[in-house]
């Protein structure tokens, strides 16, 4: 069972200075702001996970959650959707609880976390998504099947619609979860890897359905593995290694400088790191 703990004020370090300003100082967020994260602290068995991350998501923008592994970048998107309880802080969603605002936010999560044994056709998945349109325990309508195609077939799955959601390739059971997102017409994503483990092909329809939703206004927040496509991928970045080392514009704050604070000593990371600046800046 998962125990978390309270943190007051006085047992905290002492507030650090970095790109986003000093966590602790509360500063105002826009109530129009997508995501707004206040002085939030998450911990598992009295450990603590993240560490007063304070943070601003601007809207219509394609925001890269980068960070080593155990970094909190799951656990973050997990606080944000109220699947984990947090030991202080708090979360907006254009500024209320995202118990109010759950429709206006869609959720990709790690294929790691699914069970893909469950008796669900593909259709039946993406159908999932309109649930919200359609109401709790109603069946799944003409029209709302009709739409769940429709976003099969952007994502290139219309002939595995009927198939057992388990019975797909990784690549295909992330596209069909992009496919139930879509289905939410939401205006926030949340995304746990994507792009983790699919090949080319996969990478490339994806990433360009991305952009689509950005030029619909829709913003994204993405947790993302690959350094050397950070620059091509992401307008935002958030560097996360527990507390927030840096968030801001990518090119501002994609440096050397900034990813040998997140990711500290690790030279095969910091080394793919440093050619991904220097293609960045050619």
């Amino acid at each position: 069972m998962i125990r978390l703990f309270r943190l007051d004020r006085a047992s905290r370090a002492a507030p650090y200075q970095n790109d986003v300003g000093r966590p602790g100082a509360f500063p105002e967020h826009s109530p129009a702001s997508p995501l707004s994260i206040h002085d939030l602290t998450v911990a598992y068995h009295r450990q603590p996970v993240i560490w007063d991350v304070d943070l601003e998501i601007p809207e219509g923008k394609l925001v890269g959650l980068i960070g080593p592994n155990g970094a909190g970048k799951s656990t973050l998107l997990k606080a944000c959707l109220e699947l984990v309880p947090v030991a202080s802080g708090l979360v907006r969603v254009y500024g209320q609880p995202y118990s109010k605002r759950r429709e206006l936010v869609g959720y990709v999560p790690q294929k790691e976390s699914v069970d893909w044994d469950f008796p669900a056709s593909t259709l039946d998945v993406v159908a999932m998504g309109g649930y919200h349109r359609l109401g709790w325990f109603r069946p799944v309508n003409k029209r709302c099947r009709a739409e769940s195609m429709q976003a099969l077939d952007r994502l290139g799955l219309s002939d595995l619609a009927h198939q057992q959601i388990g019975q797909l390739s990784g690549g295909q059971q992330q596209r069909a979860f992009l496919a139930r997102a879509l289905m939410q017409n939401a205006k926030l994503y949340l995304m746990d890897e994507p792009l983790a483990a699919v090949d080319a092909a996969t990478e490339t329809s994806i990433v360009e359905l991305l952009r689509e939703m950005k030029q619909r206004q829709k913003t994204c927040l993405i947790v993302h593995h690959d350094l050397a496509t950070v620059t091509d991928y992401f307008d935002w970045i958030i560097l996360l290694n527990m507390r927030v080392v840096a968030a801001g514009p990518t090119q501002e704050v994609f440096t050397q400088e900034n990813l040998r604070k997140t990711y500290g000593g690790n030279l095969t990371i910091l080394s793919a790191a440093a050619d991904a600046v220097q293609n960045a800046g050619e």
